[in-house]
């Protein structure tokens, strides 16, 4: 679908010769003289590179239209994360590298947006936060309770987090999904 630089909004996805850009900024710039342009900040999509690009006001391109699906995850399958859409019961494929860290988060049964672009799997999204199992951590020594002390705990996706000293082997823990960081114990 073709548009113009007037129908610019933050957040459109561009099809561009030089790949496909996220629009994350943009300014309509009308000088003393001269034609007026657009002052764009653009951030690839497959990369995460940012650039900054000029149209001139009125310049026609190809907006890319993003599927975004809520889907489950079921399994590890070698170097592929096989997701299931649920209202078609149609399965997925994703590539490791494709689902970048949400590796580290992913716990079979549980829900994930995966964007694509056609038939191209550009990235899976998650919550903010995720509940996963505490699968190996030191013991929590009586009396060692120093405030704000921390030890590592490996979570049951293979992930590393540093939690409190009181958490032990087995707890649900909830831990942010852009940092890592340890939140709190996961209730019920």
């Amino acid at each position: 679908m073709a548009i113009s630089t007037a129908d610019f909004r933050n957040g459109m996805t561009l099809d561009l010769a030089d790949g496909l850009f996220q629009l994350t900024e943009f300014q309509h710039v009308k000088p003393g003289k001269g034609g007026a342009f657009v002052r764009t900040t653009l951030k690839n999509v497959r990369t995460g590179a940012t650039l900054e690009r000029t149209f001139r006001a009125g310049e026609r391109m190809e907006r890319a239209v993003i599927d975004q699906r809520d889907m489950q995850y079921l399994y590890a399958d070698g170097d592929s994360l096989v997701f299931m859409d649920t209202d078609s019961y149609e399965q997925l494929p994703v590539s490791r590298t494709a689902a970048g860290s949400a590796t580290s988060f992913l716990v079979e049964g549980e829900m994930a947006t995966v964007v694509r672009y056609g038939d191209e799997v550009l990235g899976v999204e998650l919550p903010a936060s995720v509940v996963l199992e505490v699968a190996d951590t030191d013991p929590g020594v009586q009396g060692d309770r120093v405030s704000g002390a921390r030890k590592q705990a490996t979570m049951s996706t293979g992930l590393v987090v540093q939690v409190p000293l009181f958490i032990e082997t087995g707890e649900r823990l909830k831990v942010d999904t852009r940092s890592g960081d340890y939140i709190e114990r996961a209730r019920g």
